[in-house]
């Protein structure tokens, strides 16, 4: 079952209007998308999404709200123009929500899982780009060693590109999985292919580049009092944000809504272990 990560704490944030305009930047499978349309009566959402089959289930969880939803498929670095052809102008709010879904982590087909086999994908657009076979089959030892410590924060990031280029072709999750517990076993409660994982969906979806197109954009989106809403899972998405907002509060051109980070509750995290690292920041345009 999909359950939105602190839904309480980023809708009293973003404060729909009944007549308000939204954006949902990170729709997925529509959980904060649901909360932001039952709100409104004559106000409108946009529901947007790189995953078309993300984009397709939401559509069923919106249905009860259809007539107040615009759906759109497409990153964040088409976001504007999407708005513009959805017939949004400035809006009174956009949520962006960072995390995988778990939809995506847990079809073994869509290749994010390192603890169930399938093809090496992790795509979120599966209907263009490079693949993440094609990554770690393709790339340079070096340049893998340098993506995996760059994006996965991987401090053995050097052992674990070594025993790939060695281990080619890397055929799968589960074999990709494998060679590197075999080159970095196990020091904690996280798989070692964890940070290896993560860092190689971010370079196939390029999220560091889409992550600075979002907050290049988001806030010229915004109409005055309109607010932003951002929850990141990783301290590297974490720290973009926290810089942004801080400089648009130094321009004078927003006011930060959350002086720290929210984070969950013990209450939901010990009902929904996704959401433990989540932070939540918000800002309002000046």
């Amino acid at each position: 079952m999909h359950i939105p990560v602190m839904p309480a704490e980023a809708l009293e944030l973003l404060a729909p209007r009944p007549d308000g305009m939204y954006i949902d930047a990170t729709t997925g499978l529509g959980g904060h998308a649901a909360e932001i349309a039952r709100r409104l009566t004559s106000g409108l959402l946009l529901a947007n999404d790189r995953d078309a089959q993300s984009l397709e289930m939401a559509r069923g969880s919106l249905a009860e709200w259809t007539e107040r939803v615009r759906f759109h498929q497409g990153p964040f670095s088409q976001l504007a123009s999407a708005a513009r052809s959805s017939g949004f102008g400035e809006v009174d709010g956009l949520l962006a929500d960072l995390g995988v879904s778990r939809y995506q982590l847990t079809a073994p087909e869509r290749g994010f899982s390192l603890a169930m086999d399938g093809p090496l994908d992790m795509r979120m657009d599966q209907s263009q780009g490079m693949t993440a076979a094609e990554l770690v089959n393709h790339t340079a030892e070096k340049a893998l060693a340098d993506l995996i410590f760059q994006y996965g924060e991987e401090r053995r990031a050097r052992k674990v590109a070594r025993a790939i280029v060695r281990a080619r072709p890397i055929r799968s999750t589960l074999h990709l999985a494998d060679v590197v517990e075999r080159a970095v076993p196990r020091t904690g409660r996280l798989h070692p292919a964890t940070r290896t994982f993560m860092a190689l969906r971010m370079a196939v979806n390029d999220e560091p580049g889409e992550l600075d197109s979002l907050l290049a954009t988001a806030p010229e989106l915004l109409r005055s009092g309109g607010r932003m809403v951002v929850i990141s899972f990783m301290s590297i998405d974490d720290r973009k944000v926290k810089e942004r907002f801080r400089e648009l509060g130094r321009e004078g051109r927003v006011r930060i809504l959350t002086k720290h980070p929210l984070q969950p509750s013990d209450e939901e995290v010990a009902r929904n272990a996704a959401s433990r690292s989540a932070k939540l920041r918000g800002i309002e345009k000046s």
